[in-house]
């Protein structure tokens, strides 16, 4: 199982620190280089659009050369980019450092799909995956615990930030090992490109790219904004306020092991009513989070309800996707990444102009708007079914 193994370690720094590490130590960020609500809201909203350009080339490298190569590039954008946030002196150099970590999170998933295929037994291949996804869960978490012991033995941030850097340093000779035992080319001839757009380009496929974008949008709000509005409110009562932010992340990362049920959940109660559940539960995570920053039973409740959602509606846009297209699986499971990435753009800079005027309970109040918008508007099926 070294591919689960090195799969769950790449997932776990390229979603944890990589991709959440900005958010997660935005108020300590925000005080040493003097950003303001809308320059951290465009320089999260370049960091997910750094992720969604790594989403297209690692698409297109896991096609051409195998899934080695964008795995360890995206590993090694992981080191470089945490590097230099650890020793940045000015907002560019903060800012590029971000927005270089965050792209490994595009390298780094969708061609372990790819490699679980071609390097997995059948009967062993659900488990495998099962054993990647975890690593964002524990990914977060981690980068949680982390900024806690931090924070608990008063070090500086960029001491995390260092730490983050040895961990992708391990993901990529890891990977590098473990994913030499594939093939160095695809097994079959790739799809033309403008056949593969025509056909994801159907009306049964609208449900799953709205939630994809919808999700994008209020879940980059929440992992940017959440740790700075709640410490910029005074923090959980009884708790430094730099602890706050680390407590919520562990609490995120043990509500995403509700990810795990998604297969089981969906076969009970169907796509329909699993989604709008989750959309429902997305809402009230971001109304707990924006109208009571400093309760200890809501803001705990918001970070596991949050947890969830992410973990189990990435576990939705994979099989749904390849139930959609399954002579499409890798390329239109990227697809619905792209539009959730497009979200993780849009949300960002939009909430982070919105605070400046209205405040950032407001903004998170029409998210969660947005949210239970979704949640009524959602159908499974669209004009005939798939």
């Amino acid at each position: 199982m070294y591919i689960a193994a090195g799969g769950a370690l790449a997932t776990a720094v390229s979603f944890g620190p990589a991709r959440i590490g900005f958010g997660l130590f935005l108020p300590q960020l925000r005080e040493t280089f003097e950003l303001t609500t809308r320059e951290s809201g465009y320089i999260a909203s370049s960091a997910f659009g750094g992720f969604l350009i790594a989403l297209l080339l690692a698409g297109y490298l896991s096609a051409r050369f195998g899934p080695r190569l964008p795995v360890v590039l995206g590993s090694l954008a992981a080191l470089a980019g945490m590097t230099i946030v650890a020793l940045a002196n000015n907002t560019l150099m903060l800012a590029a450092g971000t927005v270089l970590a965050a792209t490994s999170a595009g390298c780094c998933w969708s061609p372990f799909n790819n490699a679980a295929e071609r390097g997995i037994a059948d009967d062993r291949r659900n488990r495998a995956l099962s054993i990647i996804s975890t690593g964002t869960t524990g990914g977060i978490a981690g980068a949680g615990l982390l900024a806690l012991g931090v924070a608990w033995l008063y070090q500086e941030w960029r001491v995390a930030w260092g730490i983050f850097a040895l961990m992708a340093l391990l993901s990529t000779l890891v990977n590098f090992r473990a994913l030499a035992r594939l093939p160095d080319t695809p097994a079959t001839r790739p799809v033309a490109l403008p056949t593969q757009l025509r056909r994801l380009c159907r009306l049964r496929a609208l449900p799953l790219y709205a939630i994809a974008l919808s999700f994008g949008i209020s879940s980059g709000i929440y992992l940017s904004f959440t740790v700075d509005h709640v410490m910029r409110a005074g923090g959980l009562p009884g708790l430094a306020s730099e602890l706050s932010g680390p407590v919520m992340y562990i609490a995120m990362g043990i509500g995403g092991i509700a990810g795990l049920a998604t297969a089981e959940i969906h076969r009970r109660i169907g796509m329909t009513v699993l989604v709008r559940t989750l959309f429902i539960l997305s809402a009230v995570s971001l109304l707990a989070c924006g109208l009571a920053p400093t309760s200890w039973p809501l803001l705990l409740l918001s970070a596991l309800l949050q947890g969830s959602c992410i973990m189990m509606l990435s576990a939705i846009f994979s099989f749904w996707s390849v139930r959609l297209f399954p002579e499409l699986a890798a390329v239109s499971f990227t697809a619905v990444l792209v539009i959730y990435a497009l979200g993780n753009i849009i949300g960002p800079a939009a909430a982070g102009s919105l605070a400046a005027t209205l405040g950032m309970n407001i903004a998170f109040a029409i998210t969660a708007a947005l949210s239970l918008l979704t949640a009524l508007l959602f159908r499974e099926r669209i004009g005939r079914a798939a």
